[in-house]
C-alpha cells in the first residue's frame, strides 16, 4: 500500500518493485530469523521505494517464461539446466552460482505457483512447460520444455502475485519516489537521498540495510524491448558511491524485435513453432546453428540476422517509410491458429496492434534489440555487494542487490532466455534470507550487551525495549534523526541544493520567456498599426536549457551505433568521443518549470547523467575485453580468448578497470556451439 508518511530511518529500505525487490521483502518477511526477531519483540522496518507504481515495473512485460527442471512434460534434470546456463554465458558463468540457480529451480517456480501465479496447465492439471533457446537434455542434447508459462504473459503473473503477497503482509510502499543518492561511508551503508515526486520534496532515509533491485538499462540503447523507466538507476548509484560495475560490457540484444519499435516479440513464438527467414525465404538458422536452429541462444540467433542482413539477404519493413532492407522475417503461418490465440496472445497483439499484420497470413519484420544487462553491481551468492580491491572482495556491509542491477553472474556472457525471472525470485529471496539473519544477529549481539548492562545495574534501572528505544514511530523518527550520519546528511544537502538550482534556472527561464512574449506582442502590434509586415523572432526559447529527452534519444543512437551486436575499436571510441560532447551538452540543461512537484524533465535530467556514466562503462569495458565472448561480438578480435579473458571485468567511476577469476567448479570451457 503506497503512503506519503515516511520516517527518517528504517531497519530495511528495498529500491525497486518488480520481482527482485519484491522477492527481497518477502523472502525477509517469510525467513524463520524474521519470525524469531518478531518473538524477541521487534519487527524490523521495512520500506519499499519504487518510481512507478509497483505494478508497472518492468518484469510485468516478461512473456515467456521461468525456467526450472521440473519434469511435468518430458524427463529433466537440474544438472542439465546448470550445464546449459553454463554454456549458455560462454563460460564467464560463476558455476557456483549457476548450480545454485539450476538447483532450486523447481522450488522457487512451486512458491510461485503457491503465491498465486496462474501457470499454464498440462492435461493432467501439472504446470506446463514449453521449449526455450538454449535450454537442452542431457548436456547439449535435443532441446528440452523446461520453461513453465503462463501463456505469454508470465512476468505479469509474477509481479502481480508477489505485490498481493506484499500488500497482505501490509508492506509499506513509498510509490513515484525518485532515489537520487545512495551514500556508503567507510564500507557501510548509511542510507538514501530520495525526492518525492508528487511534492518534489527532497527526503534522507536512513537504512541499516539496503538492497538495490532497479532492473536493467535497455535505455542506454535507441531500439529496445525495455520499458522508458529503464535507465540504468541502480548501476549508476551504485557507480555514483564508489561501487564497480561486473561484466557490464554483456548486453544481450532479443533476435526478435519488432521492426523499428524494439517491442519484444517472444521466444516463445520460435519455441512454438515460429521460423526465422530471410529475403530468399530460406530458413537460414540450419547454416549457424545446425542443432538447435531457431532454437539456439539469443547471441547466436542475433548475430546469425545481422549477418544476413550484411550479406544483403535482408527484408525491408513493409510498415516503414525508408525502404532499407535492415530486416528479416519472422513466419508464424504454420502455428495453428489456436494455439497463437491460447499460448501467444501478447505476440499476436503486439503485432497486429503495432503492424497492422495479420501473423495467421503475414510474414513479420523483426530485428535484434537490445533486451538484457548480464552485468551489474557485484554480488555474493547471498546478495551481499562487495568491491574488488588489490584482487581481494570487500563486502559493503548493510548493502545487498538483486535483479538485473546486479551481477552474481550465473548469466556470464550471454543470458538464455527463462533464466532472469528465475534469477530475479530466487536471488532476490535469498538476500532478504540474508538481511532477516544479519538483523537478528545484530538483535540477539545488542540484547545480551543490554542483559550484562541490567545485571550490573540492577533490573529495576532500565526500562526499554529490546533495541534500546522508545516504541513509538514519532519517537523512532526522532531518534534516528539525531542518528543521522554525516555522509547522509551531507549528501541530503547537495541534492536539496542541486533542485534548488535546477529550480532557480527554470524561473529565470520562464521570467525570460514571459518578457520575450510581451516584447514580440508589442513589435507585432506596433506593425499591424503602422501597415508593416512582423517578422517576429520564431527563435525556439526551449533551445535555451536543452532538450534533455531528445539528448536521451541521442544517447541511444550513439550506443546503437557504437555497440549494437557486433562493434570494433573505431566504433566503441567513436561512441566515448560521442559521448563526452553529450556530457558537455547535459550540464547546459535544465528544467524549463519551475515547480519540484510531478516536474518528471527534472527526474529526467538526473536519468541521463545515468544513462550516460553507464553508457561510458559498457563502451570503455567493452573496448577493453580483446575478445568476442558470448553477446560481445567484436570483428577486430572475432575469436574467444580463454588464455587472456577469461576473468570478468569490475569497472569503477573512473573507468579504471580490474578484473576477478570465473569459479569454475564442473565445466571446463569448450567450444561453444548449437
Amino acid at each position: 500500500m503506497g503512503t506519503r508518511e515516511v520516517h527518517k530511518h528504517y531497519d530495511v529500505v528495498v529500491i525497486g518493485a518488480g520481482a527482485a525487490g519484491l522477492s527481497a521483502v518477502l523472502g525477509l518477511l517469510r525467513s524463520e530469523a524474521y519470525q524469531q526477531s518478531t518473538e524477541l519483540g521487534h519487527a524490523p522496518s521495512v520500506l519499499v521505494i519504487s518510481k512507478l507504481h509497483p505494478l508497472r515495473s518492468h518484469t510485468g512485460s516478461a512473456e515467456g517464461g521461468i525456467a526450472a527442471s521440473l519434469a511435468n512434460v518430458e524427463p529433466d534434470d537440474w544438472h542439465w539446466h546448470w550445464f546449459d546456463t553454463v554454456k549458455g554465458g560462454d563460460w564467464l558463468v560463476d558455476q557456483d552460482a549457476a548450480q545454485i540457480l539450476a538447483q532450486d529451480a523447481p522450488k522457487t517456480v512451486i512458491r510461485l505457483e503457491h503465491d498465486g501465479v496462474a501457470f499454464s496447465r498440462t492435461a493432467d492439471g501439472h504446470i506446463d512447460q514449453r521449449r526455450f533457446g538454449g535450454h537442452t537434455a542431457e548436456f547439449g542434447g535435443k532441446s528440452v520444455r523446461r520453461t513453465a508459462y503462463a501463456a505469454d504473459r508470465i512476468g505479469h503473473q509474477i509481479l502481480h502475485s508477489l505485490w498481493q503477497q506484499c500488500v497482505r503482509l501490509g508492506v509499506q510502499f513509498a510509490e513515484e519516489w525518485y532515489v537520487s543518492d545512495l551514500v556508503i561511508d567507510n564500507h557501510q551503508a548509511q542510507g538514501v537521498v530520495a525526492i518525492d515526486m508528487s511534492t518534489g520534496i527532497t527526503h534522507a532515509i536512513g537504512a541499516a540495510h539496503i538492497v538495490l533491485a532497479t532492473g536493467g538499462a535497455g535505455r542506454v540503447f535507441h531500439t529496445t524491448t525495455n520499458s522508458w523507466d529503464l535507465t540504468g538507476d541502480g548501476m549508476a548509484l551504485g557507480l555514483d558511491a564508489g561501487l564497480q560495475l561486473e561484466d557490464i560490457e554483456f548486453v544481450q540484444f532479443h533476435p526478435t524485435g519488432l521492426a523499428h519499435t524494439g517491442l519484444l516479440l517472444s521466444e516463445a513464438a520460435r519455441a512454438e513453432g515460429g521460423t526465422l527467414r530471410n529475403a530468399q525465404g530460406e530458413q537460414f538458422m540450419q547454416r549457424y546453428a545446425p542443432e538447435h536452429g531457431d532454437l539456439a541462444a539469443r547471441d547466436v540467433v542475433s548475430r546469425a540476422i545481422m549477418a544476413e542482413i550484411d550479406a544483403g539477404r535482408g527484408v525491408a519493413d513493409p510498415t516503414y517509410a525508408d525502404d532499407v532492407h535492415d530486416c528479416v522475417w519472422l513466419d508464424l503461418r504454420a502455428i495453428d491458429a489456436d494455439i497463437l490465440r491460447s499460448k501467444l496472445p501478447e505476440v499476436v497483439s503486439t503485432i497486429e496492434t503495432y503492424t497492422g499484420l495479420n501473423p495467421r497470413h503475414d510474414l513479420i519484420p523483426i530485428r535484434p534489440t537490445a533486451h538484457y544487462t548480464m552485468g551489474g553491481i557485484p554480488i555474493t551468492l547471498n546478495g551481499e555487494v562487495y568491491k574488488v580491491c588489490d584482487g581481494m572482495r570487500q563486502i559493503v556491509h548493510g548493502l545487498y542487490a538483486a535483479g538485473e542491477c546486479s551481477c552474481v553472474s550465473v548469466h556470464g556472457a550471454n543470458r538464455l532466455g527463462a533464466n532472469s525471472l528465475l534469477d530475479a525470485c530466487l536471488f532476490g529471496t535469498r538476500a532478504g534470507q540474508t538481511i532477516a539473519q544479519q538483523l537478528l544477529n545484530q538483535m540477539q549481539e545488542h540484547s545480551a550487551g543490554s542483559a550484562a548492562t541490567v545485571d550490573s545495574l540492577g533490573e529495576d534501572s532500565l526500562d526499554i525495549n529490546v533495541l534500546g528505544t522508545a516504541s513509538s514511530d514519532e519517537s523512532d523518527d526522532v531518534n534516528h534523526a539525531q542518528e543521522t550520519s554525516a555522509s547522509l546528511q551531507a549528501a541530503f544537502n547537495r541534492r536539496k541544493q542541486y533542485m534548488e538550482t535546477l529550480l532557480q534556472k527554470a524561473q529565470a527561464y520562464q521570467d525570460a520567456s514571459q518578457l520575450e512574449d510581451e516584447q514580440q506582442t508589442i513589435v507585432q502590434y506596433e506593425s499591424e498599426e503602422n501597415g508593416a509586415d512582423s517578422a517576429v523572432s520564431e527563435a525556439s526559447s526551449d533551445e535555451q536549457g536543452g532538450n534533455v529527452y531528445a539528448l536521451m534519444r541521442r544517447i541511444g543512437m550513439v550506443m546503437e551505433q557504437a555497440a549494437a551486436v557486433r562493434c570494433n575499436a573505431e566504433s566503441l571510441q567513436q561512441g566515448l568521443t560521442a559521448l563526452d560532447v553529450l556530457s558537455l551538452e547535459l550540464q547546459q540543461c535544465y528544467p524549463h518549470t519551475p515547480v519540484a512537484a510531478y516536474n518528471q524533465e527534472i527526474v529526467a535530467l538526473m536519468e541521463a547523467q545515468h544513462m550516460l556514466v553507464l553508457a561510458q562503462a559498457m563502451l570503455q569495458a567493452s573496448l577493453s575485453r580483446q575478445e568476442s565472448r558470448g553477446s560481445l561480438s567484436r570483428t577486430d578480435f572475432p575469436h574467444r580468448d580463454d588464455e587472456h579473458w577469461l576473468r570478468h571485468s569490475m569497472i569503477d567511476r573512473h573507468m579504471q578497470l580490474q578484473y576477478q577469476q570465473v569459479h569454475i567448479t564442473q565445466f571446463p570451457p569448450t567450444e561453444r556451439e548449437y
